[in-house]
């Protein structure tokens, strides 16, 4: 049994940001037949102009990013919520446990803090769990009937693909620190990572005026 702490992979570096800005406009500028007017760093100023001053968010759907996430199955549950998106996650149908990994209910915190002592009682029901699944599927349980037991600890990979707008959308439309604190330890660093490089169409927003504001201009 092994305790891990939520993880995330964003597999997209800085070319490809400015790659994806240039393909928005491209796109963009179809409305205006303005094509002719591109130029390597003209997106700079039409992002800013034309998708978050004219609040014309619906061209950011042109581009999509995928975030591979390693959260509780609970939290998994919440996020899959987000139909918009395109989900793929660990199959406990397919997948045969032998270590079996669990993530600890992290409360508001983005780590554990350095020196904390887990629950004696939840790592004690950890194990049993464990072993009960082991056992199990040494008696001739098949992976999707043993494990009806794994609870909502159980650590699970999921890979989330949403084009740029849904992004924009779910990281003020999610609270994760009241839904789903287990993943509050992602929300800043997938907010940095998906907003880093990709200029100003991804930012990290909360539920503010400004936001609402922008939110009711996006067509």
């Amino acid at each position: 049994m092994r305790v891990v702490e939520p993880s995330f992979s964003l597999n997209v570096t800085q070319n490809d940001g400015i790659r994806m800005m240039l393909e928005i406009e491209r796109q963009a500028r179809i409305s205006h037949r303005s094509e002719d007017k591109q130029t390597p760093d003209s997106w700079k100023r039409f992002i800013e102009a034309f998708v978050i001053g004219h609040g014309d968010w619906s061209v950011t759907e042109h581009q999509s990013i995928t975030v591979t996430v390693r959260i509780d199955r609970g939290v998994t549950h919440e996020l899959v919520r987000h139909r918009l998106f395109a989900f793929t996650q660990e199959s406990t149908r397919f997948v045969r446990y032998g270590e079996i990994d669990f993530v600890f209910p992290v409360v508001e915190e983005e780590k554990l803090p350095e020196g904390f002592e887990i629950d004696p009682d939840w790592l004690h029901c950890m194990d049993v769990i464990e072993q009960t699944y082991g056992k199990l599927l040494k008696k001739g349980w098949r992976p999707q009937q043993a494990r009806s037991v794994l609870p909502n600890a159980l650590a699970s990979t999921i890979a989330v693909t949403g084009n740029l707008r849904n992004w924009r959308h779910f990281f003020p439309d999610a609270d994760f620190k009241r839904d789903a604190p287990g993943l509050q330890a992602n929300y800043d660093s997938d907010a940095r990572g998906i907003q880093k490089d990709r200029a100003v169409v991804i930012r990290r927003h909360r539920a503010r005026s400004e936001t609402i504001d922008n939110l009711r201009k996006a067509r």
